[in-house]
């Protein structure tokens, strides 16, 4: 009967592994949202890594983080490293690339819960009287992260804090004008 159990345990961990060696090699996230402000106004808001406190869906998760910011305030090489806890973990992202108005593109580097480097970007885009903002993120997927796709939908998890950010946002720049 052991011999059974053992063979069967066998046998689903193999189709497990199977599995998650099928999954795509690389991921990518991306939500949008139409705010009714000028493309200047978004840019700024997000550009400033210091001004993320007041709209990341991860610093409600955890108000006690610690946050630290090197380089400039605002564009290509500002730098924002966090700590907290195990909602938001362990990282740093510096802006690699800033065009105002157009793009901000991120490297962010994760440690905790998993070791993860990937690419995050804001694009913003003129539609009338409105500016359509485009968060996204995309990554390798190492095979850790194939086998936790299995358990876990990445584009739902992560896509729903992207909506939850992108509303704050939305709310701090209509307010502001």
């Amino acid at each position: 009967m052991l011999d059974i159990i053992l063979i069967l345990v066998a046998v689903i961990i193999l189709i497990i592994l199977a599995l998650a060696s099928r999954q795509p090699d690389t991921f990518q996230v991306s939500r949008s949202i139409s705010m009714a402000a000028p493309p200047a106004t978004v840019f700024t808001q997000i550009n400033d890594l210091q001004n993320w406190q007041a709209w990341s869906p991860w610093a409600k998760l955890d108000p006690n983080a610690k946050n630290s910011f090197s380089g400039p305030q605002a564009g290509a090489g500002a730098n924002m490293s966090w700590a907290g806890n195990n909602k938001v973990g362990e990282g740093s992202m510096t802006i690699v690339e800033s065009r105002p108005h157009d793009l901000i593109r991120f490297k962010l580097d994760f440690l905790k819960p998993f070791k993860a480097s990937n690419t995050a970007e804001f694009t913003f885009t003129s539609a009338g009287e409105n500016t359509v903002v485009v968060w996204s993120m995309s990554g390798k997927n190492n095979f850790i992260g194939k086998l936790m796709s299995l358990i876990m939908n990445c584009d739902k998890m992560v896509g729903g804090q992207f909506e939850q950010g992108l509303s704050a946002i939305k709310a701090i720049v209509e307010g502001a004008g």
